[in-house]
């Protein structure tokens, strides 16, 4: 890398490093999902709270009630049209995951993004298969709870989308791919890391998305962390949803955990591709 991609990617640090000790410059898509997080932090919400407040955003209710009726929360086929039973069917864990799918999915279509649309677009289909592999896996396996799972999974990458959103700031990056992706690539974990903190999200989740493109030798998945780890592993960990290679060591020990859960994967595949639909802005 030379010195002045070196000094790019430090400029771009360092303001995002002042926002993240202050007021965060983050779009103002999130403002819903902040406003759902506020809500959800009093341990003692009821669903009507919270109801009043999805009702505010039609996105975020729809999506809600998408969810709350596909077969993945609703196997017996008994469909629901009011926001506070679908919040009672899916629980506030969904609720959160799927306000945050809105203000993602918000975001990757506004102008802000439009420069690196590919790269967002891909992070975010990566993310989307991620959470539904997660949640699958976690009910699976029985010992991990699998909307925190899901909810994992979907932020995991969280500072990928950050990140392209503060590039944008920067034309040197507009025409010169690899440093964009070498800038991604290297400081998505610490970043999204940070942005998580300042979010508020629970620290459960949080310290499960730490390293999570780390290779790991874990014989039997039983926190959250190993449940991310191996979904994100499952969905294409070593960057390859990117088209590049982030370099990752010891290929034949990930080429194995993945072997380890391939016949999981073909038995859930229906149950995945459900729950990619239902929290993705497609119909």
């Amino acid at each position: 890398m030379t010195n002045t991609v070196d000094s790019l990617h430090f400029r771009v640090l360092e303001d995002i490093a002042k926002d993240l000790s202050g007021e965060i410059n983050f779009p103002t898509y999130l403002d819903a999902s902040m406003t759902v997080r506020n809500v959800l932090r009093d341990p003692r919400v009821s669903i009507e709270k919270v109801a009043q407040v999805i009702s505010i955003e039609p996105l975020i209710t729809a999506r809600l009630l998408r969810l709350a009726n596909s077969v993945t929360y609703n196997p017996a086929g008994k469909s629901i049209t009011d926001i506070r039973t679908a919040i009672h069917r899916v629980g506030f864990e969904t609720v959160r995951t799927t306000a945050l799918s809105v203000a993602i999915e918000q975001m990757l279509q506004s102008g802000n993004l439009a420069a690196f649309e590919d790269i967002g677009r891909l992070t975010w289909e990566h993310s989307l298969q991620v959470a539904a592999i997660a949640r699958v896996l976690a009910r699976r396996l029985g010992r991990v709870n699998p909307e925190d799972a899901m909810l994992a999974g979907m932020v995991h990458d969280i500072g990928v989308f950050y990140l392209l959103y503060r590039a944008a700031e920067y034309p040197e990056y507009k025409n010169n791919r690899a440093d964009l992706l070498s800038l991604v690539i290297g400081w998505h974990e610490s970043i999204g890391e940070s942005l998580l903190y300042t979010l508020g999200m629970p620290e459960p989740i949080i310290e499960a998305i730490r390293e999570h493109d780390q290779l790991k030798h874990v014989d039997t998945p039983s926190s959250l962390a190993d449940v991310l780890y191996f979904a994100n592993l499952l969905a294409g960990g070593n960057h390859e949803w990117l088209g590049c290679d982030s370099g990752l060591a010891d290929s034949e020990r990930a080429a194995a955990d993945r072997a380890r859960y391939a016949d999981l994967l073909d038995e859930a595949w229906d149950d995945i591709r459900e729950i990619q639909a239902a929290l993705s802005a497609e119909p």
